[in-house]
């Protein structure tokens, strides 16, 4: 039996046991089960390689995107510093990041020729992947964060009219509003938004954050990452089978 799963910490947010348990059912695969390994820190890593030796492909998730990369033994195929899907060989550990795939798969339909600068919330694994395919698609973009230790960042407090009315692409990568936390918001200042604004939350559960619900309420386009996350579990059933 191949097994696959999901490590992070916490897993009660996550789809990818739910998602690829019916993707199995749906397609037929019976030899093949996916698994959540909830772990706070990554040095239980090799501890969990060790008690499920049946272990052939992994999903990483929050907070160990960037601090699993020590522990893979190819990092070639990353196109940035953030690692969300391990293909596993013996003990060759090759990593990959399909959110950058994703993402971009679920973007590009949704802009309009004057999405040309964008506001990104967050300076973490998932952020790198955003900023990746905005200097692929040559948008500009202004990395927004809650930690003033941050380089190359502003803190939200600066987010004033003329910042948001310039930037018609705002992208949340970080968790906050996520289950169960769901009155949560990044703190933007949402009278600032108009209809030309694109909106986009990372977040997937609930499948409306308060951060999109206030952007929709000023009339902006608004999208979750229910889309994105499949195309990257897709892509990451691709690259395990491959």
């Amino acid at each position: 039996m191949r097994v696959f799963g999901l490590i992070g910490y916490p897993l009660g947010h996550s789809f990818s046991e739910q998602y690829f348990a019916s993707k199995f059912s749906r397609e037929g695969i019976n030899d093949a089960v996916y698994r959540n390994f909830s772990i706070a820190t990554i040095d239980k890593l090799p501890s969990v390689l060790f008690e499920n030796p049946g272990l052939v492909g992994l999903n990483v998730t929050i907070p160990h995107k960037r601090n699993v990369i020590p522990f893979l033994t190819i990092s070639e195929e990353l196109p940035i510093p953030a690692c969300n899907c391990i293909r596993i060989q013996g003990k060759t550990l090759s990593g990959y990041n399909t959110d950058v795939i994703g993402f971009e798969k679920t973007l590009v339909p949704q802009l309009k020729a004057y999405h040309r600068n964008a506001l990104i919330l967050g300076t973490g694994g998932s952020s790198e992947a955003v900023q990746f395919v905005l200097q692929k698609l040559g948008i500009n973009f202004i990395l927004v964060s809650r930690d003033p230790s941050k380089k190359n960042s502003l803190p939200y407090s600066s987010l004033n009219k003329e910042m948001i009315s310039e930037n018609l692409l705002i992208i949340n990568t970080t968790p906050i509003g996520m289950h169960p936390n769901v009155l949560e918001s990044p703190a933007i200042p949402f009278e600032f938004i108009g209809t030309k604004h694109f909106v986009y939350d990372l977040i997937y559960n609930p499948s409306e954050t308060s951060f999109l619900k206030g952007a929709k309420n000023q009339g902006a386009t608004t999208k979750n990452g229910y889309d994105m996350l499949v195309a990257q579990a897709e892509e990451s059933w691709r690259i395990w089978n491959s």
